[in-house]
């Protein structure tokens, strides 16, 4: 995450963000599950999307209300604020230790004594003296119920994350083809991961979020993997508007889904990779070669001769023959 390094001197002191800064807020905002959130994983022809991103982007609601506060505070203190959340160079999970509300537990997350693993974070930045909270300790004990449950071991330490191997790295972040060793392990996981987040302990004392907006849709629990497979870019834009999933753009997701169809076992849903071996977008390309060679690879043979004799970008004709090597064995 290049992105990261690129900003280090600015998230390592917020006052290199802003001078003026003298005290933060942090502010929690619990989006806890009103369901289980892993149910999902076990009906392998829908597709699990990460509970944060089931109901509105979080990003607006917070961002709204971080402003509503510091404008309480601009009234009853002075002063100016800045207010953050994920949109700026902010290391918001040690700033929400330091402030009390949880600890950074062994999955990196911030844990909340009160809330779980469920809590957005935000930041007011704010030229006003305040008194620190004390910070909160580590409650992790000899736990490590999040770093056995990863599905691609992306935790080669307690307390430290290997991005290259996380699921919500690579549904969310990564731009490009998947690294296929990976694939098979995703399961039908298709925007986020929230497994190392579901199996903390501390959940037990954790409540549903009250916040409408963060609530899930009914159409995102748990939405067919044929359904997705056929969106178009409109449709893509549609179906997700408001949410924070439409980020990423329609090829980005549905490689995703092609990768969770290629999981599925499902022969029925060979024809939607099938259909998407002409799709315009290379990344789409890819994963529906990966897809059906896993579902039926005598389709694949079939149509490599003129699929694969066409195609001109030299990463997806490796993902032809990395697809028909598997074929033979």
């Amino acid at each position: 995450m290049a992105w990261m390094a690129a900003n280090a001197e600015r998230r390592g002191d917020p006052r290199v963000l802003w001078s003026e800064v003298r005290s933060i807020l942090m502010l929690g905002v619990n989006y806890g599950p009103d369901c289980d959130p892993l149910a999902a994983l076990r009906e392998r022809d829908r597709g699990a999307i990460s509970v944060y991103s089931r109901g509105d982007d979080y990003h607006d609601l917070i961002k709204s209300k971080l402003k509503q506060i510091g404008r309480w505070l601009i009234d009853r203190a002075g002063g100016d604020v800045k207010v953050f959340v994920d949109t700026a160079p902010v290391m918001e999970k040690p700033l929400a230790e330091a402030a009390g509300l949880g600890w950074q537990g062994k999955h990196t997350n911030l844990v909340s004594r009160q809330f779980g693993s469920w809590l957005f974070l935000g930041a007011v930045f704010t030229t006003f003296e305040l008194l620190p909270d004390t910070p909160e300790t580590d409650h992790c004990g000899q736990c490590r119920a999040c770093l056995d449950i990863c599905p691609t071991a992306a935790f080669p330490a307690p307390y430290r994350l290997d991005a290259r191997r996380c699921i919500s790295y690579l549904t969310i972040e990564h731009k490009g083809q998947i690294p296929r060793e990976l694939r098979p392990l995703m399961g039908n996981r298709i925007y986020g991961c929230d497994d190392c987040l579901a199996v903390c302990p501390w959940n037990k004392f954790a409540v549903a979020s009250r916040e409408a907006k963060l609530a899930a849709r009914e159409g995102l629990r748990a939405p067919p993997l044929a359904d997705l497979a056929r969106l178009d870019d409109g449709a893509f834009r549609a179906l997700f508007a408001k949410s924070a999933v439409k980020r990423i753009g329609r090829a980005r997701f549905v490689r995703n889904v092609l990768i969770a169809i290629g999981n599925s076992g499902d022969a029925n849903l060979a024809a939607e990779a099938e259909r998407l071996l002409d799709d315009a977008s290379p990344l789409v390309r890819g994963a529906a070669v990966w897809a059906l060679g896993r579902l039926d690879r005598d389709r694949l043979k079939a149509r490599a001769e003129t699929r694969r004799d066409n195609e001109v970008d030299p990463e997806l004709r490796a993902e032809w023959a990395a697809a028909l090597g598997e074929a033979r064995h």
